[in-house]
């Protein structure tokens, strides 16, 4: 059977266990539709954040990044690795003793104003629809390759299965789902690196062929007029390194729908369990990734040193993927570079090229197919629940009709979803970049507005909500427009363009978020001093969410005393 047989058969089992636990889990309630009734336990909640965390960007772009990008593509790993822990540490389980449905609800009730709910459910909108176009464009680049169809045609699927699931089941169908996802797509990741790196090195665990294959990599570029591939600062420059590692810890501990998944789980202590399990089970993929970037430059300028440009051109990956449109053969030549040759490969097909890149069986291709749909599928619903909730909980069940009975938020609930989809579809088939850059914008957004409130508002009792609104407005209205100058471009001449923003003092878009989210920061200090202080009763509840248990009349007055 060919590759797209097998991608098929994988596709089709794959969706119809991902249908069948929607159609098994399907909900009745807001409870499950919102925060799975808040009883997943935290072995299969760690899985869920795993899939839900590792999306396409992780699963089909970051070992491409890694890959062209060199020792500057670590920003992504120590930024999104490390922004776990962050969350997992400083917000997961006191927002999870908090309870509630969402992160505008915790900034409401924390904040003691419908304003604050309203600023924070259109950041979380912003940040989500940001966050899907990057899933959407990963499935569509899956079924371009491996189904032989458009696009176009391949985010309309996914959005169809996205919608099933997701309305069916809610928080809860989209969890176990999730749970299926993360098997089959670590599954997917993990075979073909341990077969290339047995291949490659005589020895099966990627993370330490590494250190066999890296040497051998700096002294190939070498000779091919390249810098070494372990040399620091070659893409990007140390401010930028620095800034945008930043961007994407603090993004990730203020990503809404990361954050949501910690309220699905029974107790506090079982969200300090699902935040262990998920950064094991993350863990796995992010140390393999490097491995996955380094194996597959080699192959492609081993290739290049040995057949050159036309010799490449037989080769059957190459041909596969050139019919797709994302290897440019048509601007090969035989004088070209091995730098030139690169710029003609798209990053975001690295990791679903390697199996075929070194020659593995066609079903291995297909598991790899099934694997990069599955991240961007999983992503992509937890989206959907975020926007959903913002829209049908925060907005019109709390704010436009708080009367509403709970079968009309239900489904106000799932209209919203299958509307947004409609975006999220759009914004996959024109997509603002590749699929690890749009979502580093999400990031970048996400650092820029919730990080600072949800920080303050857990550690800062003082924060009020003058302070809140006016720090979130700043920081993600500065981010916004700034992102949108530098990825603009304005005609000069008759066929030049170039972005109306290069940099701000040095940063790129990717890492603008910094500046946001500092002005967020300095903005809600200045106007919470400048205006009065939270009830006392929320002052009193800030106290308590900071302690894992809640406290005694005395104890918090001794708190006080002490603070």
């Amino acid at each position: 059977m060919g590759i797209i047989g097998w991608t098929f058969f994988w596709v089709a089992v794959t969706f119809s266990v991902y249908i069948g636990i929607a159609v098994w889990s399907r909900v009745s309630d807001t409870a499950g539709f919102y925060v799975a009734g808040q009883g997943i336990p935290a072995l299969a909640n760690g899985m869920a954040v795993g899939a839900d965390w590792m999306s396409a960007a992780s699963f089909i772009s970051m070992a491409g990044l890694v890959s062209f990008m060199g020792f500057d593509g670590s920003v992504y790993l120590m930024g999104w690795t490390g922004g776990y822990v962050l969350l997992a540490i400083l917000l997961a389980p006191f927002l999870r003793k908090f309870g509630e449905y969402t992160v505008p609800d915790f900034v409401a009730k924390r904040y003691y104003s419908n304003t604050a709910r309203v600023v924070a459910a259109v950041a979380a909108i912003f940040v989500s629809f940001t966050y899907v176009a990057g899933q959407m464009r990963g499935v569509g680049v899956v079924f371009s390759r491996f189904l032989e169809v458009s696009v176009t045609w391949g985010v309309v699927i996914g959005m169809v299965v996205v919608g099933l699931y997701a309305v069916l089941g809610g928080m809860k169908g989209v969890t176990w789902t999730q749970v299926a996802q993360y098997c089959v797509l670590i599954v997917a990741y993990l075979i073909p690196v341990f077969a290339i790196a047995y291949t490659l090195t005589g020895n099966p665990i990627p993370q330490v062929a590494i250190g066999d294959v890296l040497p051998r990599l700096d002294g190939l570029q070498r000779e091919l007029g390249l810098g070494a591939y372990s040399s620091p600062f070659s893409n990007l420059s140390m401010l930028n390194v620095f800034c945008i590692t930043v961007v994407l810890m603090t993004g990730t501990a203020g990503l809404p729908h990361v954050i949501v998944r910690f309220y699905t789980v029974r107790d506090v202590q079982s969200a300090r369990w699902s935040a262990f399990w998920a950064l094991l089970f993350i863990g796995i993929l992010y140390t393999a990734a490097p491995a996955v970037a380094m194996f597959s430059r080699f192959y492609i300028l081993d290739s290049f040193a040995q057949l050159g440009p036309s010799g490449m051109q037989e080769l059957g990956w190459i041909q596969n993927w050139a019919r797709t449109g994302l290897i440019e053969t048509g601007r090969w030549s035989r004088e070209m570079s091995a730098d030139a040759l690169l710029g003609t490969i798209d990053r975001d097909i690295i990791v679903l090229a390697t199996p075929e890149l070194a020659n593995l069986s066609n079903w291995v291709v297909g598991l790899v197919a099934a694997g990069g749909l599955a991240a961007a599928l999983s992503t992509a619903s937890g989206l959907m629940i975020v926007i959903s909730s913002s829209l049908a909980h925060d907005i019109y069940g709390e704010i436009i009709n708080p009367q509403a009975p709970d079968r009309e938020r239900l489904l106000v609930g799932r209209v919203s979803i299958f509307a947004g989809l409609i975006v999220a579809g759009l914004l996959g088939i024109y997509p603002p970049g590749f699929v690890a850059e749009v979502v580093a914008f999400a990031f970048g957004l996400a650092a820029a507005s919730f990080f600072p409130i949800l920080v303050l508002g857990i550690f800062w009792k003082r924060c009020n909500r003058q302070g809140a609104v006016a720090g979130l407005t700043t920081g993600l209205v500065f981010t916004l427009v700034m992102i949108v100058l530098m990825r603009a471009h304005v005609v000069l001449g008759d066929a030049l363009s170039a972005p109306v923003l290069d940099s701000f003092f040095g940063i790129n878009a990717q890492g603008i978020g910094i500046v946001g989210m500092i002005l967020n920061f300095v903005v809600t200090y200045v106007v919470t001093k400048a205006t009065p202080p939270p009830p006392d009763d929320v002052q009193y509840m800030v106290e308590q969410i900071r302690y894992p248990r809640t406290l005694t009349d005395r104890e918090l007055r001794e708190s006080e005393t002490s603070t």
